[in-house]
Protein backbone atom coordinates (compact mmCIF):
# COMPACT_ATOMS: atom_id res chain seq x y z
CA UNK A 1 0.00 0.00 0.00
CA UNK A 2 1.47 3.26 -1.06
CA UNK A 3 2.14 6.17 1.15
CA UNK A 4 -0.18 9.52 1.95
CA UNK A 5 0.85 12.92 2.70
CA UNK A 6 -2.19 14.34 4.86
CA UNK A 7 -2.18 17.88 5.92
CA UNK A 8 1.50 18.38 8.02
CA UNK A 9 2.22 14.96 8.16
CA UNK A 10 3.38 11.88 6.23
CA UNK A 11 1.40 8.42 6.54
CA UNK A 12 2.81 5.09 5.97
CA UNK A 13 1.28 1.49 5.88
CA UNK A 14 3.47 -0.84 7.44
CA UNK A 15 1.83 -4.62 6.91
CA UNK A 16 -1.23 -2.71 5.73
CA UNK A 17 -1.73 -1.08 9.07
CA UNK A 18 -1.32 3.12 8.90
CA UNK A 19 0.90 4.52 11.15
CA UNK A 20 1.25 8.15 10.83
CA UNK A 21 4.94 10.43 11.21
CA UNK A 22 4.78 12.75 13.26
CA UNK A 23 7.89 14.79 14.42
CA UNK A 24 7.27 16.71 18.02
CA UNK A 25 7.73 20.07 16.21
CA UNK A 26 4.88 19.65 13.80
CA UNK A 27 2.43 18.22 16.19
CA UNK A 28 0.98 21.44 17.13
CA UNK A 29 0.36 21.82 13.32
CA UNK A 30 -1.06 18.52 13.31
CA UNK A 31 -3.61 18.92 16.11
CA UNK A 32 -4.75 22.42 14.93
CA UNK A 33 -6.12 20.92 11.55
CA UNK A 34 -7.34 18.10 13.16
CA UNK A 35 -9.90 20.79 15.18
CA UNK A 36 -10.23 23.42 12.46
CA UNK A 37 -11.96 20.49 10.21
CA UNK A 38 -14.66 19.59 12.55
CA UNK A 39 -14.51 16.33 12.31
CA UNK A 40 -14.38 13.40 15.08
CA UNK A 41 -10.92 12.71 15.06
CA UNK A 42 -9.36 9.68 17.07
CA UNK A 43 -5.84 9.22 18.21
CA UNK A 44 -4.44 5.69 18.53
CA UNK A 45 -1.10 4.42 19.94
CA UNK A 46 0.02 1.62 18.26
CA UNK A 47 2.13 -0.86 20.19
CA UNK A 48 3.48 -3.75 18.44
CA UNK A 49 0.96 -6.04 19.41
CA UNK A 50 -1.89 -3.76 18.35
CA UNK A 51 -0.06 -3.74 14.87
CA UNK A 52 -0.51 -7.40 14.78
CA UNK A 53 -3.87 -7.03 15.77
CA UNK A 54 -4.86 -4.59 13.06
CA UNK A 55 -4.01 -6.44 10.25
CA UNK A 56 -7.11 -8.80 11.15
CA UNK A 57 -10.86 -7.81 10.72
CA UNK A 58 -11.51 -7.19 14.52
CA UNK A 59 -12.84 -4.82 16.10
CA UNK A 60 -9.90 -2.85 17.05
CA UNK A 61 -8.72 -3.11 13.47
CA UNK A 62 -11.77 -1.04 12.28
CA UNK A 63 -10.97 1.57 14.69
CA UNK A 64 -6.77 1.69 13.71
CA UNK A 65 -8.18 2.06 10.26
CA UNK A 66 -10.77 4.82 11.04
CA UNK A 67 -8.46 6.77 13.11
CA UNK A 68 -7.23 10.06 12.02
CA UNK A 69 -3.99 10.16 13.63
CA UNK A 70 -2.17 6.48 14.47
CA UNK A 71 1.01 7.27 17.17
CA UNK A 72 3.63 4.14 17.53
CA UNK A 73 4.76 3.47 21.25
CA UNK A 74 6.90 0.45 19.62
CA UNK A 75 10.74 0.42 18.91
CA UNK A 76 10.07 -2.23 16.77
CA UNK A 77 7.35 -0.66 14.80
CA UNK A 78 10.33 1.96 13.48
CA UNK A 79 12.50 -0.69 12.98
CA UNK A 80 10.16 -2.77 11.04
CA UNK A 81 9.42 0.23 9.00
CA UNK A 82 13.59 1.11 8.33
CA UNK A 83 13.79 -2.69 7.40
CA UNK A 84 10.98 -2.60 4.24
CA UNK A 85 12.51 0.92 3.24
CA UNK A 86 9.97 2.86 4.60
CA UNK A 87 10.40 6.54 6.06
CA UNK A 88 11.44 5.50 9.47
CA UNK A 89 8.36 6.98 12.15
CA UNK A 90 8.19 9.12 15.49
CA UNK A 91 8.45 7.19 18.65
CA UNK A 92 6.32 8.90 21.41
CA UNK A 93 5.35 7.82 24.60
CA UNK A 94 2.24 8.27 25.54
CA UNK A 95 2.13 10.01 28.70
CA UNK A 96 4.47 12.84 27.01
CA UNK A 97 2.59 12.65 24.40
CA UNK A 98 -0.97 13.63 26.18
CA UNK A 99 0.79 16.39 28.13
CA UNK A 100 1.98 17.68 25.01
CA UNK A 101 -1.52 18.01 23.45
CA UNK A 102 -2.88 18.87 26.53
CA UNK A 103 -0.25 21.81 26.55
CA UNK A 104 -1.48 22.37 23.17
CA UNK A 105 -5.30 22.47 23.50
CA UNK A 106 -4.66 24.75 26.74
CA UNK A 107 -2.27 27.61 24.72
CA UNK A 108 -5.34 27.20 21.71
CA UNK A 109 -7.66 27.96 24.56
CA UNK A 110 -9.66 24.92 24.01
CA UNK A 111 -11.36 22.40 26.32
CA UNK A 112 -11.03 18.90 28.09
CA UNK A 113 -13.72 16.45 29.32
CA UNK A 114 -12.27 13.24 31.04
CA UNK A 115 -13.52 9.94 31.39
CA UNK A 116 -12.26 6.58 33.27
CA UNK A 117 -10.50 6.03 36.73
CA UNK A 118 -11.88 5.30 40.18
CA UNK A 119 -14.33 8.27 41.67
CA UNK A 120 -11.21 9.40 43.98
CA UNK A 121 -8.71 9.27 41.54
CA UNK A 122 -10.84 11.10 38.65
CA UNK A 123 -11.00 13.90 41.11
CA UNK A 124 -7.22 13.94 41.96
CA UNK A 125 -6.63 13.53 38.64
CA UNK A 126 -8.90 16.67 37.53
CA UNK A 127 -7.51 19.34 40.33
CA UNK A 128 -3.62 17.82 39.05
CA UNK A 129 -4.59 18.96 35.58
CA UNK A 130 -6.35 22.45 36.27
CA UNK A 131 -3.07 23.06 38.08
CA UNK A 132 -0.70 22.27 35.59
CA UNK A 133 -3.27 23.72 32.57
CA UNK A 134 -4.98 26.18 34.47
CA UNK A 135 -5.47 27.91 30.70
CA UNK A 136 -7.21 24.31 29.72
CA UNK A 137 -11.27 24.70 30.42
CA UNK A 138 -11.82 20.97 31.81
CA UNK A 139 -15.77 20.90 30.95
CA UNK A 140 -16.61 17.51 32.60
CA UNK A 141 -15.68 14.31 33.99
CA UNK A 142 -17.39 10.75 33.93
CA UNK A 143 -16.05 7.99 36.79
CA UNK A 144 -15.29 4.46 34.93
CA UNK A 145 -16.04 1.36 36.07
CA UNK A 146 -19.89 2.17 35.65
CA UNK A 147 -23.00 -0.58 35.07
CA UNK A 148 -23.77 -0.96 31.93
CA UNK A 149 -27.16 0.69 32.38
CA UNK A 150 -25.03 4.40 33.05
CA UNK A 151 -23.25 3.89 29.56
CA UNK A 152 -26.18 6.45 27.88
CA UNK A 153 -25.97 8.93 30.73
CA UNK A 154 -21.78 9.27 30.54
CA UNK A 155 -22.75 9.84 26.59
CA UNK A 156 -25.25 12.26 27.24
CA UNK A 157 -23.13 14.12 29.76
CA UNK A 158 -20.29 14.41 26.74
CA UNK A 159 -22.46 15.87 24.50
CA UNK A 160 -23.58 18.57 26.49
CA UNK A 161 -20.45 19.66 27.67
CA UNK A 162 -19.31 19.20 23.65
CA UNK A 163 -15.50 19.15 24.22
CA UNK A 164 -12.58 19.69 22.59
CA UNK A 165 -11.09 16.66 23.51
CA UNK A 166 -12.21 13.36 25.39
CA UNK A 167 -9.72 11.58 27.42
CA UNK A 168 -10.11 8.88 28.50
CA UNK A 169 -8.58 6.05 30.84
CA UNK A 170 -8.98 2.82 32.40
CA UNK A 171 -12.57 1.60 33.67
CA UNK A 172 -14.49 2.80 30.17
CA UNK A 173 -15.69 -0.77 28.19
CA UNK A 174 -14.00 -1.13 24.78
CA UNK A 175 -10.96 0.94 25.78
CA UNK A 176 -10.08 2.55 22.34
CA UNK A 177 -12.69 0.93 20.76
CA UNK A 178 -15.18 2.82 22.65
CA UNK A 179 -15.29 6.07 20.49
CA UNK A 180 -15.42 4.19 17.24
CA UNK A 181 -18.64 2.77 18.80
CA UNK A 182 -20.21 5.39 19.86
CA UNK A 183 -18.62 8.08 17.30
CA UNK A 184 -21.96 8.63 15.62
CA UNK A 185 -22.97 10.03 19.28
CA UNK A 186 -21.00 12.44 19.66
CA UNK A 187 -20.32 15.85 18.40
CA UNK A 188 -16.60 16.72 16.10
CA UNK A 189 -13.15 16.82 18.71
CA UNK A 190 -10.92 14.74 19.45
CA UNK A 191 -10.45 11.53 20.98
CA UNK A 192 -7.79 9.79 23.04
CA UNK A 193 -7.49 6.46 24.96
CA UNK A 194 -4.89 6.57 27.53
CA UNK A 195 -4.97 3.48 30.01
CA UNK A 196 -2.38 4.50 31.89
CA UNK A 197 -2.10 8.44 32.21
CA UNK A 198 -4.91 8.83 34.91
CA UNK A 199 -2.98 6.89 37.27
CA UNK A 200 -0.06 8.50 36.73
CA UNK A 201 -1.96 12.00 36.87
CA UNK A 202 -3.62 10.91 40.16
CA UNK A 203 0.17 9.68 41.40
CA UNK A 204 -1.25 6.02 41.74
CA UNK A 205 1.62 5.35 39.38
CA UNK A 206 4.77 6.55 38.57
CA UNK A 207 5.83 7.68 35.04
CA UNK A 208 8.44 5.87 33.66
CA UNK A 209 11.85 7.79 32.82
CA UNK A 210 12.57 8.74 29.22
CA UNK A 211 16.06 6.80 30.24
CA UNK A 212 14.38 3.93 30.76
CA UNK A 213 11.85 4.48 27.80
CA UNK A 214 14.21 5.00 25.46
CA UNK A 215 16.68 1.85 26.44
CA UNK A 216 13.74 -0.61 26.58
CA UNK A 217 15.04 -1.10 30.38
CA UNK A 218 11.19 -0.84 31.37
CA UNK A 219 9.98 -4.19 29.71
CA UNK A 220 13.16 -6.01 31.53
CA UNK A 221 11.46 -5.07 34.87
CA UNK A 222 8.15 -5.33 33.57
CA UNK A 223 9.26 -8.89 32.75
CA UNK A 224 10.27 -9.29 35.83
CA UNK A 225 6.92 -8.52 37.52
CA UNK A 226 5.15 -10.24 35.48
CA UNK A 227 7.13 -13.55 34.41
CA UNK A 228 4.13 -15.24 32.22
CA UNK A 229 4.77 -12.06 29.28
CA UNK A 230 7.52 -14.33 28.60
CA UNK A 231 5.06 -15.88 25.52
CA UNK A 232 4.95 -12.08 24.29
CA UNK A 233 8.32 -13.45 22.24
CA UNK A 234 6.11 -15.53 20.05
CA UNK A 235 4.29 -12.18 18.10
CA UNK A 236 7.67 -10.90 18.04
CA UNK A 237 8.95 -13.81 16.15
CA UNK A 238 5.49 -13.66 14.05
CA UNK A 239 6.59 -9.84 13.06
CA UNK A 240 9.67 -10.59 12.11
CA UNK A 241 8.77 -13.25 9.81
CA UNK A 242 5.83 -11.08 8.36
CA UNK A 243 8.68 -8.37 7.63
CA UNK A 244 10.91 -10.92 5.82
CA UNK A 245 7.85 -12.37 3.93
CA UNK A 246 6.96 -8.56 2.62
CA UNK A 247 10.48 -7.77 1.99
CA UNK A 248 10.97 -10.66 -0.11
CA UNK A 249 8.06 -9.89 -1.96
CA UNK A 250 9.06 -6.25 -2.94
CA UNK A 251 12.27 -7.84 -4.06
Amino acid sequence: MDNKIIGVRKRIFLLNVPVDIVSEDLLEDVISDLLLDKGKHQIVFLTLRGLLKARGNSEYADTVRKASLVIPTSKRILKGAKFLGKTEPVRFMPFDFAIKLLGILEKQHHSLYLAGSKPAELQITTNNLRDSFPGLGIVGRYAGFFKKEAEDNMILAIKKASPSLILVGNGIPGRSNWFSKNMDNLNPGLFLWCGNCFDIFSGKKKKISKKSWESGAFTFWEGVRKPWKVFMIFPHIYYLLLLMIYRIRKI
